[in-house]
């Protein structure tokens, strides 16, 4: 059996957490967390299965009463009730501890209830919303995990079915601590690994008949464009697919096309050298066909007749097939230079052993196999049930183009959170069918770079593309703008990689992970944060006509909140109508946010020496950026480099300091020199009118002071009066150095009311006169109360009252 299929798992309990009858057996896994198995047979499972890996949690506080009929258990956080005989809704329940419902805070076997849902196997053809599977939390308290149909791992690494039948249930019971059920769930299922570095930019997909020469200059032209790309994803039509029908189909292919990529290697080479990694598509399910090169090889391997041409079927329970295929086709092409597979499976879950899944088989020992030689394993492909957060990046599907669509995106992926699996990769702007829309193709890929995976991808329609210049000028630029955001993000982004590693919590939350006791963070289900820096609100519907803004429903959690697109500040603790224009939607940084970025676009698989951090006002923050090699897994090993931040904010003193600490960790990792700049967002200073220059000269020494390694540096200081940002440029620094930032005279930028109802109502397409009135009434307010109320009196547009409503209150 291939050793590199054999994992660390630990999957028996401590006994002091087990009560067991004749035909039961229940584990308290913690407090929150309960095991329940039922065999009328009294035989136990202690193995790992596909979803569990390790039970051996520590000593749980519980206590129990006992008598011939009932057992009683107490935790801090539930209540067990159980009669010792077959489960059944009368003799089994447990409570969750808590205010959390009325009614509906107990589980009865057996009986259906109401948790707050995971995600699904797919998106292929929806054309909207979808059901989605169960996750661990639930609204009242509770959820449950069905485990009795997993097969088992072997201590070689195969699997195989269980000997007997068993009902294996694991009943989460955390209330609304949503952080630490998850944080459990992770243990028990196994980590989510860090996906490389790469992986965190924009993925250029598409299903078309692409030569070598036009991807070529596909690439070519993006990069004129200043549109960065890092994966490149090859599907269908890399390889032979017109092929002899008695062979069947070419959906399933490993042949290369020569006729459209004569020479694979020194086109994936091409590849490499832009910087850009390779996945190709494969549909494993038709096996392997004699007309493929590798056919022989791996026939003589199954002892399969090569020359009658015998087909060699995609067997998923067997481990000599698949380790054929390894060995013969991967292998060899991943040599030739693909980096990593897209598991394109599609057809079903059925194999010939009862409940072995082929897509969990293709997803577990894919993953195992591309980590070999301690490279970072990485897969691309479908959810296949619980546990499946161990395999990222995971494919949603071919989605239908339409608005609605994309209104479900959001949500579905943020709900995924709630079973662990933070990685979904959309087919961002739609895969197939619906209709041309610009905008909407704009919001989606606003969208798209705001969530874990931004991959471009449609279908091999001759219409259906998503180079940014085949949409109108306006949204070209923006679809522009936004992707070279994506690459400048990555070092916030695989901080966060390393989050959802290191403490449980993936890229993109449901507000109730943090607001769980707030009822409106429920009532947002497209809003999330991503990261522990931002707060994402995406537009998913047509924006108003004449208004040419697109509105979106929000909740800003109590505090101050900036949108890094517009400046605006807002005042949290509500629920409110945001408006955008295309050019954006509500991205938001909290007070005291610390946000990393880089400036070198075009290469984000190494660790950047060009680093720019942007600072918000108004509260004290702290951020860690987290690097290490992004090619190994020795990350979990401890080699890395944390490089800790903090920023002070004194509104009473008018002054703020920023320090970026000495890196801690494997500083060979990091670039000799680095070169730091640091923007300070929506500041002004105190001076008089007179001092405030569009220059250095608006900041004498007693307003900014940089020192590096504790001696004083001049650095290149400049203020942007219409952003209202002070950018410190510190140039080039030894990257161990610790630097201080100390500002004063300094103090939050307020909102420019009437310059942002200018804005609005300049490309507003309604009546002038109405436009003046507007302007002057705002303009001449000394209340805002009274302009408000002046304004409804008018019996204004709805929605237009709405957007002056927005900024006049913000």
């Amino acid at each position: 059996m291939n050793k590199n299929w054999k994992i660390q798992t630990n999957p028996k309990a401590d006994p002091e957490n087990i009560l067991q009858g004749e035909k039961y057996r229940i584990t308290m896994l913690t407090e929150g967390l309960v095991r329940l198995e039922y065999s009328e047979e009294g035989i136990f499972e202690d193995r790992a299965t596909q979803s569990v890996w390790n039970r051996d949690f520590p000593k749980v506080d519980f206590t129990y009463k006992e008598t011939e009929e009932q057992l009683e258990i107490f935790t801090s956080m539930l209540h067990l009730i159980y009669d010792k005989k077959k489960f059944s809704p009368n003799g089994l329940s447990i409570q969750a501890v808590g205010n959390f419902s009325a009614y509906g805070s107990i589980w009865h076997y057996g009986q259906d209830f109401q948790d707050l849902k995971g995600t699904a196997r797919t998106l292929d053809e929806a054309d909207g919303e979808i059901p989605l599977e169960r996750g661990i939390i639930g609204k009242n308290g509770f959820s449950l995990l069905d485990d009795s149909k997993s097969l088992l791992l072997r201590e070689d690494g195969w699997i195989e079915p269980r000997s007997h039948q068993e009902e294996d249930l694991y009943f989460w019971g955390y209330g609304h601590e949503y952080k630490r059920a998850l944080k459990d769930f992770y243990y028990l299922c196994g980590k989510s690994p860090m996906i490389p570095r790469y992986a965190m930019g924009n993925w250029w997909s598409r299903y078309y008949k692409y030569t070598e020469e036009s991807y070529k200059e596909l690439m070519n032209r993006f990069e004129k464009e200043k549109i960065p790309f890092s994966v490149a994803v090859i599907d269908m039509d890399w390889h032979l697919v017109d092929i002899d029908p008695k062979y069947g189909s070419g959906w399933t292919g490993y042949t290369w096309n020569r006729d459209l990529f004569p020479d694979p290697e020194e086109f994936l080479q091409w590849l490499h050298n832009r910087n850009m990694r390779v996945t190709l598509n494969v549909h494993p399910a038709d096996g392997v066909r004699a007309h493929e090169e590798q056919y022989r090889a791996v026939a003589e391997e199954m002892g399969v007749d090569w020359e009658k041409e015998q087909p060699i079927n995609f067997d998923p329970a067997d481990p000599n097939f698949l380790e054929a295929c390894f060995k013969h086709i991967f292998h060899p092409m991943e040599k030739q230079g693909v980096d990593f597979w897209w598991l394109d499976w599609q057809s079903g879950g059925l194999s010939k052993v009862e409940g072995l899944d082929p897509l969990w088989v293709l997803n577990h020992y894919h993953y195992l196999d591309s980590g070999r030689e301690g490279k970072r394993p990485m897969t691309f492909s479908r959810y296949a049930g619980p546990g499946s957060h161990r395999y990222p990046i995971g494919f949603s599907g071919d989605t239908i183009v339409t608005w609605a669509s994309l209104a479900f995106q959001p949500y579905f992926t943020a709900t995924a959170s709630n079973i662990g699996y933070g990685m979904w990769s959309h087919d961002i702007g739609g895969h197939m069918m619906g209709i041309k829309n610009d905008e909407m193709a704009g919001r989606w890929l606003q969208f798209g770079v705001f969530s874990p995976v931004m991959r471009l991808h449609s279908s091999n329609s001759e219409f259906n593309a998503k180079e940014p210049w085949r949409y109108r000028k306006d949204i070209a630029d923006m679809m522009k703008g936004f992707l070279q955001l994506r690459h400048r993000m990555v070092p916030y982004l695989y901080t966060m990689n390393y989050r959802a590693y290191e403490e449980g919590l993936p890229l993109v939350l449901p507000m109730y992970y943090d607001y769980p006791e707030e009822w409106e963070a429920y009532e947002v289900p497209n809003q999330y944060f991503f990261g522990n820096q931002l707060l994402c609100a995406p537009i998913t519907a047509p924006q108003i006509d004449r208004l040419n803004v697109g509105k979106v429903r929000a909740w800003l959690p109590k505090g101050t909140w900036y949108d890094v697109f517009t400046g605006m500040k807002y005042r949290g603790g509500r629920m409110m109508n945001m408006y955008r224009g295309l050019s954006s939607f509500p991205v938001l940084a909290k007070a005291g946010a610390i946000i990393p970025m880089t400036e070198e676009v075009d290469s984000i698989q190494k660790n950047p020496e060009k680093m720019c951090l942007h600072v918000y006002p108004g509260a004290d923050g702290s951020f860690v950026l987290y690097e290490d090699d992004s090619e190994t897994e020795d990350y979990k090993k401890g080699k890395f480099v944390k490089t800790p931040m903090t920023f002070s904010w004194d509104s009473r003193e008018n002054a703020a300091e920023l320090i970026i600490e000495s890196p801690q960790g494997s500083q060979e990792l990091l670039p000799q020199k680095r070169n730091w700049k640091v923007i300070f967002h929506e500041v002004v200073p105190c001076q008089t009118e007179a001092a405030a220059e569009l220059s250095r000269e608006s900041f004498p020494e007693t307003t900014v002071r940089i020192l590096a390694a504790g001696e004083r540096r001049l650095g290149e200081i400049a203020y942007d009066r219409e952003k209202a940002s002070l950018s410190c440029d510190l140039g080039e620094l030894d990257s161990a150095q610790e630097i201080r930032i100390l500002l004063r005279n300094i103090k939050e930028k307020e909102n420019d009311i009437a310059a942002y109802a200018f804005d609005f109502l300049n490309q507003a397409e309604i009546e002038f006169v109405l436009k003046d009135v507007i302007y002057q009434m705002v303009r001449d307010a000394e209340d805002k109360t009274i302009l408000l109320s002046q304004l409804q009196a008018m019996e204004l547009d709805s929605e237009l009252l709405g957007v002056l409503t927005e900024i006049i209150t913000a």
